[in-house]
C-alpha cells in the first residue's frame, strides 16, 4: 500500500506531505485548491507520461516521491523482482519511488534509491497502484479495453489461451507470409537460383585458394626482373667462391680464399694481437660462407622455364575476373561463395517445397483455429458469471433496475479463419469483438454502455467493474479521481458504501466533492488553498473528527460552521460510521 507522499513543485502546491493508512482515504477541499495534483502526482508514480506545463511557475522542476509497503500485497514478490532486477534496495519491505520532471521536458526516475528507466517504474507500480480518473471512464467505452477487463476477470483460463494463441499466430504469420512471398516471387527466385549456380561453378572451376591472388602478384614481378636478379646472385656467388653457380671447377681470387690466407698468415704470428685478429677473420669467412650457401639456394629456385612468366600471367587474369565480379580480393570471393551455397540451399521454388509450407501453414491453421476456439469459450464462460457480479453491484450503488450483459461475438471477416463455423478477423488478441452492454431499466433494450449510460452511470459501472475484478487481490492502492461525479443523493451514499466495502480488501484513495462519500472516509485529508497577490499554495492536511465534521459541513452546499451544518454533517458522518462496522461485521461472517 502506499504509506506516505511528497510533493515538491507541482501545479498548485509548492510542497505538500501526507501519510496514508489502510482502508479508505478521501481527499477534499476547495475547486482550484490542488486535490487533481495529488491524482496527477500518483499518476507519475505510476510512470504516466510527463507534462512540464504542471510543473509550478517559477519552478526548476518538480518532484513526487512516494513510500510503498509490500506488506500483505499478493504482488508482493512480483513486485521484489522488479525492485531486485533495477538494482535498487528495499527498506523494511518498503520502497521508494521517486519521480521528477524538469522544466525543459526532461524526466527521472528513481527506485529503491537507484536510477531507472520510466518504464521500470511503471513495471513497479503495475501491480500495486491502479489510478481511475474521468478519461479512464472514457477508455472503459473502447472495446479492447473491455476485452482485456473480461480477459482479467477470466484469469488463468483466458490468458492461458490466450498467450498460446499469440504465440501461434506468429508462427502462421511468418509462415503465411513466406509462402506469398515464393509464390508471387517463385520466377525471382528461379532466376536467382540459376545466377547462383552458374556462379559458384564459375569460381569453383577456377578452384582458388585463400590468398593466391597477393602471391601471384609477387611471383609475376620476381619473375619480369628474372635476368637482372640472376646476374646479381650470380656475379656475388663467384665473387665469394670464386666460379659462377652451376659451373665446374674453382676460380681464382675468391673472398672465401683470400680470407683462408689472411686467417693461415694470422694465426701462424708469434704476435698475440696478431692471433687474435684471426679470429675475428674466422668468423668473417663463417658468414661469406653462409651468405655463399644462400645465394646458391636462391639460384636454384629461380624459375629456368620461360614459359612460367606466361603462365602466371594467365592465371592473375583468370583471378581478376573473379575479383572483377564477387568481391575485391580472392579472400572475399570465397566468402561470397560460401554465402551464395548457404542462400542457394534456403532457396526451393520446386512444387515439393512450396507444397511442404502450404502443409505447415495448414498445420499452424488448425493449431491457430483451435486456439481460438479455447480463447472464446473461456471469455464466453467468464462473460456470463462477470455481466451477474456486475449487475449485483450496481443494485448496490442505487442502479436496482440496471444490468449488464458483456457480449463476446465472432470478430467478421471473409478473408480470416474460420472457428466454430464462422469466418473470423484473427487479431492480435483473439478472434473475438467483447461489447459491454448496458439494461438501463427493466424492459429496456440492451445497448453498449457509451450509447446508453449517462456521466454518473459509467462512474457506477467502473467502480462495480473494479469491485468485482478486485476481489480475487489483496493489497492494492487504487485510486478514484472523483468517480461519483455526475452523481448525488442516494446514489452518492450507495458509492460511498461500496468503496468502504472495496476498502476492507485493499487500500482506496478517492478524491470527491460529495459530503456523502466523504463520510465513509476511515482517514480526511484536505487540501486547503491559500492566495497570494501572485501565486496560489496549497496545503496538504489530514482532519481530525471535529474537523471532518466541519468539512463535510463545508461540503454540503456550503454551510459551514453553522450549528445546522454542523448537525446536518455529524449526522451524516454517524450514519456512515454505523454502515461501516455493519459492512465489517457481515465481510467477518462470510
Amino acid at each position: 500500500m502506499l504509506e506516505e507522499i511528497r510533493i515538491d513543485s507541482l501545479g498548485v502546491i509548492e510542497q505538500a506531505a501526507a501519510e496514508f493508512a489502510e482502508g479508505l482515504t478521501v481527499l477534499t477541499g476547495e475547486t482550484g485548491a490542488g486535490k487533481t495534483m495529488v491524482v496527477t502526482s500518483l499518476h507519475l508514480l505510476a510512470g504516466a507520461r510527463a507534462d512540464p506545463g504542471r510543473i509550478r511557475a517559477g519552478a526548476e522542476k518538480a518532484v513526487v516521491e512516494g513510500r510503498f509497503s509490500l506488506a500483505g500485497a499478493s504482488s508482493a514478490d512480483q513486485v521484489r523482482e522488479v525492485v531486485d532486477g533495477a538494482g535498487g534496495e528495499l527498506d523494511d519491505d518498503a520502497v521508494i519511488a521517486v519521480r521528477s520532471v524538469a522544466s525543459d521536458g526532461r524526466s527521472r526516475a528513481y527506485l529503491g534509491g537507484r536510477s531507472v528507466p520510466v518504464g521500470t517504474l511503471a513495471e513497479f507500480a503495475g501491480p500495486l497502484l491502479t489510478v481511475h480518473g474521468q478519461n479512464d471512464q472514457l477508455r472503459l467505452l473502447r472495446p479492447e479495453r473491455q476485452r482485456d477487463l473480461l480477459d482479467a476477470f477470466a484469469g488463468a483460463p483466458a490468458l492461458k489461451a490466450l498467450a498460446k494463441y499469440q504465440s501461434l499466430r506468429e508462427e502462421w504469420l511468418a509462415a503465411r507470409a513466406e509462402l506469398a512471398d515464393r509464390t508471387t516471387r517463385s520466377r525471382e527466385l528461379a532466376l536467382e537460383q540459376d545466377h547462383l549456380t552458374a556462379a559458384l561453378a564459375e569460381i569453383d572451376g577456377a578452384e582458388p585458394l585463400p590468398g593466391e591472388d597477393v602471391e601471384t602478384v609477387a611471383k609475376i614481378k620476381r619473375l619480369s626482373d628474372l635476368d637482372s636478379l640472376r646476374e646479381a646472385a650470380d656475379t656475388s656467388y663467384a665473387a665469394l667462391t670464386g666460379s659462377g653457380y652451376g659451373s665446374d671447377g674453382e676460380g681464382a681470387g675468391s673472398v672465401l680464399d683470400l680470407l683462408g690466407t689472411v686467417r693461415a698468415a694470422l694465426s701462424g704470428s708469434d704476435d698475440a694481437a696478431l692471433r687474435g685478429l684471426s679470429e675475428r677473420v674466422e668468423e668473417a669467412a663463417t658468414v661469406a660462407g653462409d651468405v655463399a650457401n644462400e645465394l646458391g639456394a636462391y639460384l636454384s629456385d629461380l624459375p629456368s622455364d620461360p614459359s612460367e612468366l606466361e603462365h602466371l600471367l594467365l592465371r592473375q587474369s583468370e583471378l581478376k575476373t573473379l575479383t572483377r565480379k564477387y568481391a575485391p580480393d580472392i579472400d572475399g570471393v570465397l566468402a561470397w561463395a560460401d554465402e551464395a551455397r548457404e542462400r542457394l540451399a534456403g532457396i526451393d521454388t520446386s512444387a515439393e517445397g512450396l507444397a511442404a509450407l502450404q502443409g505447415r501453414v495448414t498445420e499452424l491453421e488448425t493449431g491457430l483455429v483451435a486456439a481460438a476456439s479455447a480463447l472464446t469459450a473461456a471469455r464466453v464462460k467468464a462473460a456470463g458469471t462477470l455481466g451477474k457480479k456486475v449487475t449485483g453491484e450496481l443494485r448496490k450503488l442505487a442502479m436496482g433496475g440496471a444490468s449488464i450483459t458483456v457480449d463476446v461475438a465472432p470478430d467478421p471477416d471473409e478473408s480470416g479463419i474460420v472457428v466454430d463455423g464462422a469466418p473470423r478477423r484473427a487479431g492480435a488478441h483473439g478472434t473475438d469483438a467483447v461489447e459491454f452492454r448496458l439494461v438501463a431499466h427493466d424492459g429496456a433494450n440492451p445497448l453498449p454502455i457509451g450509447k446508453s449510460a449517462s456521466g454518473g452511470e459509467l462512474s457506477r459501472v467502473m467502480l462495480a467493474l473494479e469491485v468485482v475484478l478486485a476481489a480475487t487481490e489483496q493489497g492494492l492502492t487504487m485510486v478514484f479521481d472523483e468517480v461519483d461525479a455526475g452523481v448525488g443523493g442516494k446514489a452518492a451514499v450507495e458509492i460511498g458504501r461500496r468503496l468502504a466495502a472495496l476498502a476492507q480488501r485493499h487500500q482506496v484513495i478517492v478524491v470527491t466533492h460529495l459530503p456523502q462519500v466523504a463520510a465513509f472516509a476511515d482517514t480526511h485529508l484536505t487540501v486547503g488553498k491559500q492566495t497570494a497577490k501572485k501565486s496560489v499554495t496549497s496545503t496538504l492536511t489530514a482532519l481530525s473528527r471535529e474537523e471532518r465534521i466541519a468539512e463535510l459541513a463545508r461540503m454540503l452546499a456550503g454551510l459551514g460552521d453553522s450549528d445546522t451544518g454542523r448537525a446536518h454533517a455529524e449526522e451524516l458522518l454517524e450514519a456512515a460510521e454505523s454502515d461501516k462496522i455493519a459492512q465489517t461485521g457481515n465481510h467477518k461472517g462470510e
